[in-house]
C-alpha cells in the first residue's frame, strides 16, 4: 500500500479492489471481527484518503467453487486519492459535524430519494461508508476528547449510527437491515457478506450466534419458532439482542407470560433492549405492511408488563456470562 500510494499520480484515483471473506478473530478483548478494519487502516497508513467504497459482485455463482457453497462472491473497490502531506487535524465534535452535514446529501444520491436507486437497498450500509471515510480520512488524525486519535473501528461506528441502528449490537444491526430488505426470505450469500463487513460482524459470526441459516450459496434470518427450545442465555457466549427478543416470543407463544418472564430473569440486563428491539420491528413490520410478523412484536409489548412481573417474581436466575457483541 505504502509503495502504491508513492507511485500514484495525484490527477488520478487509485482504485483498489478488496475481497477478503470477513471472519471473526477472538482476542483478549474478545471476538471482532478485524479484517475490513485493518485493511482500511493500512490504506490509509499508506498516505491515501478514501473517496468511495462500492460494492461489487465478482464471482458468478454457478463458478465451480461457488456452486452450493458460501465462497466469497463480493468485493469492495476503494477509491482513494493521496492524502496531502500538510493535511490537519480535527476534533471528534467537529468530525461528527462534517459528517451530519455531509451523508444526508450523499444518502440521498444513492437513492435517488427512492426512485431508481443506483445502489441496492442491501448495499447501501457498505456504500455509505465511503463518503463517511472520505471525511476522516483528509485529515492526518481526528482527535478524541484526551487527545488520542480516532481508531478506523471509532469512525465506522459513527458512520453507522447515522442509519440509525447503532443503538444495538453489530449482529442485530445486520438483522435489522436484512429484515428491512429481505423479511424471513433467502438472498444470495455475497449481499450478506457485504452487509455483514459494513456492520462489523460476518457470516460466521451470524452463523455461530444462532440467527440466521446460511447454506447452498444463500442466507435467511431464522424464525423464532426455528430457534432451540432448550436455549440457554447463561451458557451462550455471543447473545444478539436479536435472539433474545425472538428466544422472548418464542416463550410467550408457547408458555404464556410466566414463561417468558421466567426466560427474562435469567438474562435481566438485556430488557431495555429487548424490548426498544421489539418496538423498532413493529414499526418497521407496520410500515412494511407485514401483519403477521407485527402481531408478534405488538403481543410482546402489550404483555411487557406482565413479563416484568412475572420476571420479578422468578427473580434472577444463576450468574450471566459476559456477552461478546
Amino acid at each position: 500500500m505504502h509503495n502504491l500510494a508513492e507511485k500514484a499520480h495525484p490527477a488520478f484515483p487509485v482504485t483498489i479492489y478488496y475481497a477478503f471473506k470477513q471472519s471473526d478473530t477472538k482476542g483478549d478483548l474478545g471476538t471482532s471481527s478485524t479484517g475490513w478494519e485493518t485493511f482500511l487502516q493500512a490504506v490509509l497508513d499508506a498516505g491515501f484518503a478514501i473517496t468511495g467504497t462500492w460494492p461489487m459482485r465478482t464471482e458468478m455463482s454457478n463458478r465451480m467453487i461457488g456452486s452450493g457453497t458460501n465462497a466469497l462472491a463480493s468485493s469492495i473497490v476503494l477509491v482513494c486519492r493521496q492524502r496531502a502531506d500538510e493535511a490537519p487535524s480535527i476534533g471528534r465534535r467537529a468530525f461528527i459535524r462534517e459528517l451530519n452535514a455531509a451523508l444526508p446529501e450523499a444518502l440521498l444520491d444513492m437513492t435517488h430519494g427512492g426512485v431508481n436507486s443506483p445502489v441496492a437497498p442491501v448495499d447501501l450500509s457498505q456504500a455509505i461508508i465511503g463518503p463517511g471515510m472520505a471525511i476522516f480520512s483528509q485529515y492526518s488524525a481526528v482527535l478524541e476528547a484526551d487527545g488520542s486519535k480516532m481508531s478506523v473501528k471509532t469512525a465506522l461506528q459513527l458512520i453507522n449510527r447515522f442509519l440509525a441502528e447503532d443503538d444495538f449490537d453489530h449482529d442485530t444491526q445486520f438483522c435489522l437491515a436484512w429484515f428491512e430488505h429481505r423479511g424471513w426470505a433467502a438472498g444470495k450469500f455475497g449481499e450478506a457478506d457485504v452487509l455483514a463487513r459494513a456492520k462489523g460482524t460476518s457470516v460466521d459470526g451470524l452463523r455461530g450466534s444462532g440467527v440466521i441459516e446460511s447454506s447452498g450459496g444463500e442466507l435467511r434470518l431464522l424464525r423464532w419458532a426455528e430457534m432451540p427450545a432448550d436455549w440457554s442465555p447463561e451458557t451462550d457466549v455471543r447473545t444478539p439482542i436479536w435472539e433474545a427478543l425472538h428466544q422472548l416470543i418464542g416463550a410467550i407463544s408457547k408458555g404464556g407470560e410466566s414463561a417468558a418472564g421466567a426466560l427474562l430473569a435469567r438474562m435481566p440486563a438485556r430488557a431495555e433492549p429487548i424490548r426498544a428491539l421489539a418496538y423498532r420491528l413493529y414499526t418497521l413490520c407496520e410500515r412494511l405492511g407485514k401483519a403477521e410478523d407485527a402481531r408478534a412484536y405488538n403481543e410482546l409489548i402489550g404483555a411487557w408488563s406482565g413479563i416484568e412481573s412475572a420476571a420479578q417474581d422468578a427473580g434472577p436466575v444463576g450468574t450471566q456470562t459476559s456477552f461478546d457483541l
